[in-house]
This record gives structure tokens, sequence and C-alpha cells, in this order.
């Protein structure tokens, strides 16, 4: 089969999704502060999840090259499920210890909102897919 550019080149994939949600979020923390924020937009945190996005963007292009059958996709699949887990579990729990230690110290010296809702990773998953295949089709 005869590739187009973005899928000649996979990481090109997760690259325009990396910049399509950052570029959300961006505008997203403007309408909420009113301000051009650039370590929000570039940050963990906030909506949407880039994150999410972007492995999955690159899931999603595995399966359609290498199809699900393939150990790109396996390789792919385990690390998506890592990130994603990492993103609600892993990354709320550190929230949780800056929160205290913010507390114990009596000053906001850490950053406390590093995780995503279920939900949230859930959403911008599904852009990363249609981000794949917005790319396998062009």
């Amino acid at each position: 089969m005869d590739y187009n550019i973005f899928y000649q080149n996979l990481l090109l994939i997760p690259a325009m999704a990396f910049w399509v949600t950052v570029l959300i979020k961006g505008i997203s923390v403007k309408l909420k502060t009113w301000k051009i924020d650039l370590a929000k937009a570039f940050g963990s945190g906030w909506m949407p999840s880039v994150h999410s996005s972007v492995i999955v963007s690159l899931t999603t292009a595995m399966a359609l090259k290498h199809w699900i059958n393939s150990d790109y996709f396996a390789l792919a699949m385990a690390v998506t499920v890592i990130i994603i887990y990492d993103a609600i579990n892993v990354r709320f729990e550190a929230g949780l210890h800056a929160s205290a230690i913010n507390q114990y110290l009596w000053e906001k010296k850490f950053k406390e909102s590093l995780w995503h809702l279920p939900s949230e990773a859930f959403a911008w998953s599904m852009v990363g897919i249609l981000i794949a295949l917005a790319l396998y089709y062009v």
C-alpha cells in the first residue's frame, strides 16, 4: 500500500495531535482566564489531555498501518494504557501530595492540579483517534 507522508513517518501523527491539542488547550485557557498563558497551554493538568490525545493518535496510527494483530500495535497499546492510567490515577495522587505539602508549608509552592478525570482522558483519546483517522485519509 502506498502511504501518505504522515503514515510514511508515523512520528508526524502524534506531533500533529500534540500541536492541535495544545492549540485547543491554549484557546480554552485564554477563554477561561482572558490571558495567554503558555505555561498552562504546555503544562500538565487543565484540559484538554494532551498526552491522551498524543498517545492514542500513535496507537491508532499503528493499528491502521500495521493492523491490530501486530507486535507494533501491542506495544503501542501497552504504552497507551500506562500513560492514561498515569494521567488518571498516579498524577491524582501526586496532586494530593502536593496539596498536603503546600498546606504544611503554608504556601502554594507545588502544582496541585496534575491529573484528569477518566471522562476527560477518554474524550481527548477520541480526539487522538480522529486526528489519526483524518491524517490517514489525507
